[in-house]
């Protein structure tokens, strides 16, 4: 497959309007390696191959430890993520496959018990910016590993 039109180039001011958007989520109350965490998460839940190659290398590049990454898509039964991850995992999960009815009341605790006010505000912008990539690169075919260089992925070591 082969990526379908370069979204970039054809709305260029939005996508500058995104980018800015995500650099403000990365100067959030967010922890970088929470951040990791959700950006996979969403990623894998959304099937686009383009963010979640990206997003493994970011956290490899920034130190995450291999094994946690493998243990994101079983976050629940994995003994290797602390309350304040799993909780955002959870969120994460959540807000990406919107339940019928909004988001539970027992979720919204659990992941209050978590976050202060400020912090839940952040990291539910970390969820709605990252489905929105994942969104625009699924519909458009990102090519995983197509701009590594680019974005100095390369440096993972992972091509």
């Amino acid at each position: 497959m082969s990526q379908r039109i370069d979204y970039q180039q054809q709305s260029p001011e939005l996508f500058r309007k995104l980018a800015a958007v995500n650099m403000a989520v990365n100067q959030s109350s967010i922890e970088k390696t929470t951040r990791h965490l959700v950006d996979i998460l969403a990623s894998q839940l959304n099937g686009c191959a383009f963010c979640l190659d990206m997003h493994v290398k970011e956290a490899v590049i920034d130190g995450e430890r291999p094994l946690r990454l493998y243990h994101v898509p079983a976050w629940r039964e994995s003994t290797l993520f602390n309350d304040r991850e799993r909780a955002a995992l959870l969120w994460t999960e959540t807000l990406t496959r919107l339940p019928p009815h909004g988001v539970p009341d027992d979720v919204y605790e659990l992941v209050r018990e978590q976050f202060s006010e400020k912090e839940l505000t952040d990291l539910t912008y970390a969820v709605m910016t990252v489905n929105a990539w994942n969104r625009i690169n699924v519909a458009f075919r990102g090519v995983p590993g197509a701009l590594d260089k680019a974005y100095g992925l390369d440096k993972a070591g992972l091509s």
